[in-house]
């Protein structure tokens, strides 16, 4: 056995997870790859030319060649009912609530990590390791595991990793977050991966290749598209002006496919499942400041015992603004921002950053609705200086 150890490699077939396990290979650890089927193409619906990621059987042989090519194990695994009990039933069950959710976070936090520790301990790997663009390290004064941003800003992926727990963060090695994407894939040619080295990334949702989640959920709701069709679109003084196709199918700062000709453009402010009535209005409706979090995990401290600035982050590739953070509970974040946000989206996470550590995530829940936190929006002036990030 190799003198750094055993790793475990979660291996995609796509560019990034594969210039992972040859790098650690290269520096000395004993690789076992691994590839999770997740969902099947047959059971996601759309179009059948749209198989992409990392569920093809062309995505597994590619994994399976590198493994055999450096000589390293690759086994195959079926976590499709683990994937669809939690990862596909919250989706589906987040839009029903009126919320707009994001599986790749349920799916690291609930599913990936945990599936991958199970193997682990299974082969007798010490660590596991993904290709994301992010950065792990042992804090010696606290004692704990901080996740951190990827040095390459453009792909930092520590936004979808923020619900790591302790244990599962002591174990992982994310060996692309010292580099750039294009470090990446020269580094692909340098190992001789030239099926994978230019493979474009993948953005769609995994189990979703036609992006028509839609289309998905009327796939996957028995008469859901009859029971919803037909609600009110209205204006924030409760004024009808038009009918929509159901309160699901709608997001969160949506102004394309509205079909309202009201002489000025309109966006979705708000969504009320119960009622099945969506809410537009103009682009300044969309603006808030505050909101509450719960189902937490904090990274950098085991709580938030007063109130602190941090870099709140609320979507996917968003720059984040200067926040304050405070926790009314064990499983409570409150945040306020100190500019109004566009489109602050209940099922969305908000992660909050000290410089390049994650503070700390959870879900949104509520938006603008906390006459506490209003309140302290005076008091917000955080600047990127205030939490050490570099302009």
């Amino acid at each position: 056995m190799s003198s750094k150890g055993r790793v475990l490699v979660a291996m995609s077939g796509g560019v990034d997870s594969s210039v992972t396990a040859v790098l650690l290979a290269e520096q000395g650890y004993d690789v076992v790859g691994i590839t999770m089927k997740t969902w099947d193409y047959s059971t996601s619906g759309g179009r059948s030319d749209k198989e992409v990621g990392c569920c093809t059987l062309e995505s597994m042989n590619d994994a399976r060649a590198i493994a055999l090519k450096h000589d390293f194990t690759h086994f195959i695994v079926d976590i499709r009912e683990e994937f669809g009990d939690w990862v596909i039933n919250r989706f589906t069950n987040d839009y029903l609530a009126g919320r707009t959710p994001n599986p790749c976070v349920l799916c690291n936090t609930h599913i990936k990590w945990a599936a991958l520790l199970r193997r682990a301990d299974d082969l007798d790997c010490e660590y596991i390791a993904t290709g994301h663009y992010a950065r792990v390290r042992h804090d010696e004064e606290s004692g704990r595991y901080l996740l951190q941003r990827g040095k390459d800003r453009n792909k930092d992926q520590s936004y979808a990793l923020w619900g790591l727990p302790q244990e599962h963060l002591s174990r992982s090695i994310f060996p692309l977050g010292e580099y750039t994407k294009p470090e990446i894939r020269q580094m692909a040619s340098d190992f001789g991966l030239d099926r994978v080295a230019q493979k474009p990334d993948s953005y769609e949702i995994c189990f979703i290749p036609d992006n028509d989640y839609g289309r998905f959920l009327k796939d996957r709701v028995d008469g859901l598209e009859e029971e919803v069709s037909g609600g009110d679109f209205v204006l924030k003084d409760g004024t009808v002006v038009g009918q929509h196709e159901g309160y699901p199918f709608y997001t969160i700062g949506q102004r394309r496919g509205l079909d309202l000709a009201l002489g000025h453009r309109v966006y979705v402010t708000h969504i009320n499942p119960d009622t099945n009535t969506i809410t537009v209005g103009p682009k300044e409706d969309l603006m808030q400041q505050t909101l509450t979090a719960r189902e937490i995990n904090l990274v950098k401290k085991p709580s938030i015992d007063e109130e602190q600035p941090a870099w709140g982050s609320i979507r996917y590739n968003d720059d984040g603004a200067g926040c304050l953070v405070w926790q009314p509970d064990d499983d409570t974040l409150k945040v306020a921002f100190a500019e109004p946000r566009r489109a602050i989206t209940a099922g969305q996470s908000v992660v909050l950053y000290e410089g390049d550590d994650v503070l700390g995530g959870g879900w949104i829940h509520e938006v603008g609705s906390d006459p506490d936190a209003t309140e302290r929006v005076p008091q917000v002036d955080v600047l990127e200086s205030d939490v050490g990030i570099l302009s």
